[in-house]
């Protein structure tokens, strides 16, 4: 495969030595699967530190992956007919199990250059995969529309994506997306191949189920992320970390600013919404950080503030928050009401409303000690349920259930 495409690791092997170590007693060999974004995000993060913490943990791990900066290179003809079914994702996969032999493929992200052809190419082996989004439903992937929360293609096929220019804004790259869908709804690519779906909070689980896929095949794994405790000291102001795009909220927490002049918020990220931001005195952008940077912020501040107006299906920086002792300010909406606790772990808003952000803010400023305690109980929440250790459990839980599945379908058709 060429340098531009699938990339290929193993736990102590190159692509040019096929041969593999037997399997020890208890551990799996995995084949994971991720399409890449062009900006790397947080499921990108999540990716890569599931295949480390596979590899640390003794099990085979090869990574089969493409990148959206695959798409310059490409035609729109190319790039249409892949997202619809890649001919090159079936043929590579199928040759990657033929020398790998996995127990389980693992899929995370496969828009666009995966694409869903990839469940044909897994008959022999258990299918797991990830949702990071709501993709599946959704032409947007987030469920929003005109800076508002928007189910108008919940459970059913979403044409008005495509009507709405819901992707990119583009009208016929919506109606590929709806294609995509379609295509793959009416083959049973989603219903029938995958053997397990893993949501990363029981919010997402929800939607996936409402949205029609089978409840019995829809688990729940948060994600983990393995960061040391802070060490006590004073901790002044708030923080937003995230892409400073609408739907993270950033006009309403302006607003709220308004009324109350003794807060400062300092601001890691870019995006659209970069000048206005930039423009207000209360706001000190920082712009893109290396994580050890976003975590030695965490570790100062008193407060994430997170008003997002969109489902947020797990939102990772609360869980770093969380791990670094920082209570969360969030709207009561998606996943970030599944993971803060009001007030216990943080302090959640009405979504959309400068007022209930205002108030909340002023409470954080005024209620500096009560606000520390909630950041320790933040910490006892992520050492008690998103470390790697709890997320290893689950992940080998998921595991075992998909395999059993599979063994249980094969034995009925032998019947």
């Amino acid at each position: 495969m060429d340098a531009a495409g699938a990339r290929i690791g193993t736990v102590a092997e190159t692509r040019e030595n096929r041969i593999e170590p037997p399997r020890p007693e208890g551990r799996y060999r995995v084949l994971l699967v991720h399409n890449y974004y062009r900006q790397r995000g947080g499921e990108d993060a999540v990716v890569d530190a599931e295949h480390a913490l596979l590899c640390e943990r003794g099990h085979a791990v090869r990574l089969y992956s493409r990148h959206n900066e695959e798409i310059e290179d490409m035609s729109a003809v190319r790039a249409a007919r892949d997202t619809l079914w890649s001919r090159r994702t079936v043929s590579e996969i199928e040759a990657e199990i033929e020398s790998f032999q996995p127990d389980i493929v693992h899929a995370h992200n496969t828009f666009p250059l995966v694409s869903p052809s990839l469940c044909w190419a897994v008959d022999r082996v258990p299918l797991v995969q990830t949702l990071h989004n709501f993709r599946l439903l959704c032409p947007q992937a987030m469920f929003l529309r005109n800076d508002r929360v928007c189910e108008d293609c919940l459970g059913t096929l979403p044409w008005r994506g495509a009507m709405h220019r819901c992707y990119r804004g583009s009208t016929s790259q919506s109606a590929l997306v709806v294609a995509m869908l379609g295509l793959h709804r009416a083959l049973g690519s989603f219903e029938k191949k995958v053997a397990l779906y893993v949501a990363p909070s029981e919010f997402c689980r929800g939607k996936l189920i409402e949205g029609g896929l089978p409840a019995e095949r829809v688990t729940v794994k948060p994600h983990f992320v393995d960061i040391p405790p802070a060490e006590d000291g004073i901790r002044r102001g708030g923080l937003f970390v995230g892409r400073l795009a609408p739907e993270k909220g950033l006009a309403i927490l302006i607003d709220a600013l308004e009324g109350v002049p003794r807060a400062e918020i300092a601001v890691i990220g870019d995006g659209p919404e970069m000048p206005r931001v930039s423009a207000h005195p209360r706001l000190r952008v920082l712009g893109r950080q290396p994580r050890d940077k976003v975590l030695a912020a965490m570790r100062r501040a008193a407060y994430l503030v997170m008003p997002s107006i969109c489902y947020e299906t797990f939102a990772l920086v609360a869980l770093e928050a969380f791990a670094c002792g920082l209570p969360v300010i969030a709207s009561r909406l998606g996943g970030l009401a599944d993971l803060v606790e009001d007030g216990r772990t943080g302090l959640l808003v009405a979504p959309g409303s400068a007022a209930a952000l205002r108030d909340a803010l002023r409470w954080a400023e005024s209620h500096a000690e009560v606000m520390v305690q909630m950041g320790r109980n933040a910490r006892a929440t992520y050492e008690s349920k998103h470390t790697a250790a709890a997320n290893y459990e689950l992940l080998m839980a998921i595991y075992a259930r998909a395999l059993s599945a599979r063994a249980e379908s094969i034995g009925r058709s032998k019947e």
